[in-house]
């Protein structure tokens, strides 16, 4: 049975797979690739695997329910494996980061992200784990849902697989030795334009 639930967000379909918004779903595909997460169950709402990551049972998710409605069957399979929401990791886009900055967040609102505020309504509880993954700021006259509808620039595609290393990384050391030691360590990294961490102050 996993010990931790790792959720990444996004929408189902090959139409939202390179979007900004679907990076989400990107870091559960690398985390699997690296860890062999594999055994797919079988669930029309969700593509859930199983595996072990340095020795800790875990299991993944991604909604397929599209991003505003990803809270049900992530807080369904929580509770099927009878995860706490502590033990809940959350991986998703965040505007108010710049492209490349990881943030992790233990609690609190949902800063306007429409997927995890579906996941705080699902739990009726805000204190699930988020790893929040830099997208940048729309550019003027673009909006918020056109922005992370659209796909990263060629010079950011070349630097995601960067950027989703270290967030595995991130998410490795939440479960390997806290949320702390994560804070402290990814807070103030950043992935430069040729794909190397960088200090982020």
């Amino acid at each position: 049975m996993p010990e931790y639930l790792v959720a990444g967000l996004g929408n189902p379909g090959s139409r939202y797979a390179r979007t900004r918004h679907n990076i989400g779903f990107r870091l559960v595909d690398a985390l699997c690739d690296r860890y062999g997460c594999t055994n797919p169950l079988p669930k029309e709402t969700s593509e859930i695997r199983t595996g072990t990551i340095e020795g800790i049972a875990v299991g993944v998710i991604k909604p397929r329910t599209y991003m505003n409605c990803s809270g049900p069957p992530i807080v369904q399979l929580a509770d099927f494996w009878d995860v706490p929401p502590s033990r809940v990791i959350v991986v998703h886009d965040d505007m108010d980061l710049v492209f490349g900055r990881i943030k992790i967040k233990e609690k609190g609102g949902s800063g306007g992200h429409k997927g995890v505020q579906s996941i705080i309504d699902a739990f009726r509880n805000d204190g699930f784990i988020r790893v929040r993954l830099g997208i940048g700021h729309p550019p003027a006259g673009v909006s918020g849902p056109d922005y992370v509808l659209s796909t990263f620039s060629e010079a950011e595609e070349a630097i995601v697989p960067s950027v989703l290393k270290t967030a595995c990384d991130a998410v490795v050391t939440i479960l390997c030795r806290g949320t702390k030691e994560a804070m402290n360590r990814f807070h103030r990294s950043e992935v430069d334009t040729v794909g190397q961490p960088t200090d982020g102050r």
